[in-house]
């Protein structure tokens, strides 16, 4: 395929003999003659022999891996930030470069993460740059990036910098531009591993014949680098969060989980005689390394921000005291200021013996007079923005503006008053790559994004990254909270690559981690998990019944549906709509704490309780109460049913199983207990007793265990009273019991906790309770002592 021109390929279903570059502007995949670059040739064959309906199926491949496995993203600034999870804007075609190219990027990227690494060190250490000249003073001292508090700390592993990421363009040359240092909290690796998968999906057959580089490599390096920064094994190492309100928490519970390692909030870590501790539901654990994905302001509001409200208090007097590795150092942040890219080309002979090989974009700080001059001699090739803003201006669009559209004196005024928190960067022309838009190829703009890890021996370049491409020719849609998409990097071998995996090459001891280090925050929402679901399917069950008796009695079953309104009242549901507002919340409750645990939520369980949500979302808008109602309703329950079974079957019995299970019996217990007490009471309705049996999905067994139609008696020894019923009250209490027994200091040699102690009496009263004489009003005060483990579960591991 090689040195055929587009016009020659067949079009198929992607338009492509149609495609064109944008006049004077590179593009990746067709060269400046119209040929196809060689490293394209299969992919555009490929594209070019699908029908329209083929290349679709292909694409929804992706989409489809995408949304069933949650991927997501929030948008700063929105008005549903809070609410809204954004679907992942994923573009379909990669981004293709050669080996070699990619070879001559790492290189210039190592020597530029060199380069910063130096910097940090003289910014927090002996300030040499300043002193000398080489940096104006006031673009430190006056930056909020930097943190005089970490002046002097000199962090424990040697380095302040463990990972980057670069922001790459290509220019109409050809050469490859650095646009942006990303330092401060670099994002975006966990979605190059998602790109990559999704992009495998759709392109299955073409990906194994490309050669391209695999990823899982240097996700392992670094894993094991963090790992052996440990001096105590026990310790642990923690990804630390802003939260699920920040916008790339997806990317922050899928690195925990794909690494291993502890997803920490700030509440959940305190510093203990300099050592930063994570709270856990056996108490405190030390942890050596931090991988910070928060403002590194943020971090600690006795030293830092006093404001913040997602920090630790004492994070920098545990790096003072030297007993913690941060990845990356706070105060990191001052390396992507924008004005800093205009001193590195000069910085870099003086610290690195070296040129940059690989530029940045041409910069002027405009608190130099010999900078002003060159923004007022080419100011149409100039975009002016804050000399302390981080990123790239078309991230920006407030910031940025054109110095050409300023006339030329009130330029010259704004760049003499204001120059010195001023920066001119040169306009960027993006080279573009083709992208799917209704189905035809397109070409727009796109950056590269590449990142580093340090391990052992130096530096990793991760061997792909991923791409933004623009939602329309403008560079400043590049963004994706202006609309740009993302895309897939592959490095292609002209060998072929050996398989890679996350297994450590060579083999280490064998060797359990503790069981109980689970943190309280997560343990807490893996128990509110529980309840939420538990507590959705007992109203799914309760409403089933009530449209069903609706729809086939009528107006005679008024005096039980009437019976069944303070089962309602206790869950806040209003029985007359067919899928009342009350469940949705609680299956809302159920995702928010799901999501809270996303890095101990298997995609899968993720999935069923997204689409159990979904339809019934779907079904509150369409059903109709009575039959209808009872039928989608059922539909529910199968649903509910199956993540059930994929908790019961799939999920590890570790501490957090537990908490979840805890939560699952605790709200069972509560809602047959208080069906028994208004159901099973003397004074119910006819028919009350049945509707009792069909609640606790017991029907069937009622009529095996008893010959006789149902009497209270029965009811009670087989909802309340029977230890083999997994729908009984006593069932419930006996895995309370032993749930809690497991927890870490429920029994502590014989010395009952209060929680447990108060589970070990309901249990027992249970265990020598009579059918015949058990009450109502018993069955009330079980309920109640059952709400009050709740607050004695909360006391002890959720304080």
């Amino acid at each position: 395929m090689t040195g055929e021109r587009a016009g020659q390929i067949t079009a198929g279903g992607a338009g492509l003999g149609a495609y064109r570059p944008l006049p004077g502007v590179a593009d990746e995949m067709l060269g400046a003659d119209g040929q196809i670059r060689p490293i394209w040739s299969r992919m555009a064959a490929h594209l070019g022999g699908l029908a329209p309906a083929d290349l679709a199926i292909q694409m929804a491949r992706a989409d489809r891996y995408l949304r069933d496995s949650g991927v997501f993203y929030r948008q700063y600034g929105s008005a549903q930030a809070a609410t809204a999870d954004r679907a992942w804007p994923f573009s379909h075609i990669p981004v293709l470069l050669d080996e070699d190219d990619w070879s001559q990027i790492a290189s210039a990227l190592i020597q530029r993460a060199d380069l910063l690494e130096s910097v940090m060190a003289d910014l927090y250490g002996p300030n040499h740059l300043v002193s000398s000249g080489r940096l104006p003073a006031g673009l430190v001292a006056g930056n909020p990036a930097w943190l005089r508090p970490m002046v002097g700390i000199r962090p424990r592993s040697g380095h302040y910098l463990h990972f980057l990421a670069f922001e790459l363009g290509r220019g109409p040359d050809g050469k490859w531009w650095v646009l942006a240092d990303r330092v401060q909290a670099p994002s975006g690796a966990g979605y190059a591993l998602e790109n990559r998968v999704a992009t495998a999906r759709a392109f299955s057959d073409l990906y194994a014949q490309e050669n391209v580089q695999r990823l899982a490599g240097f996700f392992r390096d670094f894993r094991d680098a963090l790992l052996n920064r440990r001096q105590d094994r026990d310790s642990r190492v923690a990804i630390l969060t802003p939260g699920p309100l920040n916008e790339t928490y997806y990317e922050h519970a899928y690195i925990a989980r794909y690494l291993g390692f502890t997803l920490v909030q700030g509440e959940d870590l305190d510093v203990r005689d300099g050592q930063l501790m994570v709270r856990t539901v056996a108490g405190l654990r030390p942890i050596e390394v931090l991988w910070r994905r928060l403002d590194a302001e943020y971090a600690d509001p006795l030293e830092l921000d006093p404001a913040s409200r997602i920090g630790t208090p004492g994070m920098v007097a545990a790096l003072r005291a030297g007993g913690l590795t941060m990845v990356n150092s706070l105060g990191s942040g001052i390396l992507e200021t924008r004005a800093l890219m205009a001193f590195l080309p000069k910085l870099a002979p003086h610290l690195l013996g070296e040129k940059l090989a690989m530029p940045n974009v041409a910069t002027w700080w405009c608190g130099d007079a010999a900078a002003r001059s060159a923004v007022l001699s080419a100011p149409d090739r100039m975009i002016l923005g804050d000399a302390l803003a981080t990123g790239m201006p078309a991230d920006q669009r407030g910031d940025a503006t054109r110095a050409g559209d300023l006339e030329t004196a009130d330029l010259a005024r704004r760049l003499q008053s204001d120059g010195t928190g001023l920066v001119a960067q040169e306009a960027v022309t993006l080279s573009t790559t083709p992208t799917l838009l209704q189905g035809r190829l397109a070409p727009r703009p796109m950056t590269i994004r590449v990142f580093l890890s340090r391990n052992g021996s130096g530096w990793t370049v991760m061997p792909g990254g991923f791409a933004r491409i623009g939602a329309t020719p403008d560079p400043a849609a590049i963004a994706m909270q202006h609309g740009g998409s993302a895309a897939d990097v592959w490095v292609v071998s002209p060998r072929p690559v050996a398989p890679v995996s996350m297994v450590t090459g060579t083999p280490t001891p064998l060797r359990r981690r503790s069981a109980s280090g689970l943190p309280a925050r997560a343990a807490d929402n893996l128990f509110w998990l529980g309840r939420y679901v538990e507590r959705s399917e007992g109203i799914v069950r309760l409403l089933r019944a009530y449209h069903t008796r609706l729809a086939e009695a009528g107006p005679a079953s008024a005096p039980l549906l009437a019976a069944m309104k303070p089962l309602f009242d206790q869950v806040g549901v209003d029985p007359k709509t067919g899928v009342p507002k009350a469940l949705l919340e609680n299956l809302s409750a159920a995702i928010g704490s799901a999501g809270r645990v996303r890095d101990r939520f298997s995609p899968d369980a993720w999935s069923a309780l997204d689409d159990i949500d979904r339809s019934a979302r779907r079904m509150s808008s369409r059903v109709t109460p009575g039959d209808d109602a009872a039928r989608a309703l059922s539909a529910l329950l199968r649903k509910l049913a199956g993540i059930s079974g994929l908790v019961h079957e799939n999920m590890y019995r570790f501490v957090g199983w537990r908490f979840l299970t805890i939560g699952r019996l605790h709200e069972r217990a509560m809602g047959i207990s208080a069906a028994l007490a208004v159901l099973a009471d003397p004074e119910a309705p006819e028919g009350a007793l049945d509707l009792a049996i069909e609640i606790g999905d017991s029907v069937l067994t009622h009529r095996r265990r008893f010959s006789v139609t149902a009497s209270r008696d029965t009811v009670i020894d087989l909802l309340a009273l029977d230890p083999l019923n997994p729908r009984a009250l006593r069932h419930q209490v006996d895995g309370l019991r032993d749930q809690i027994d497991m927890l870490p200091a429920a029994n502590d040699h014989g010395a009952l906790s209060p929680l447990a102690r108060e589970v070990l009496l309901l249990h027992a009263d249970l265990a020598t309770a009579d059918p015949t004489t058990l009450t109502s009003a018993e069955l009330w005060s079980h309920r109640s002592r059952i709400g009050a483990l709740s607050e004695l579960l909360t006391r002890a591991y959720f304080p």
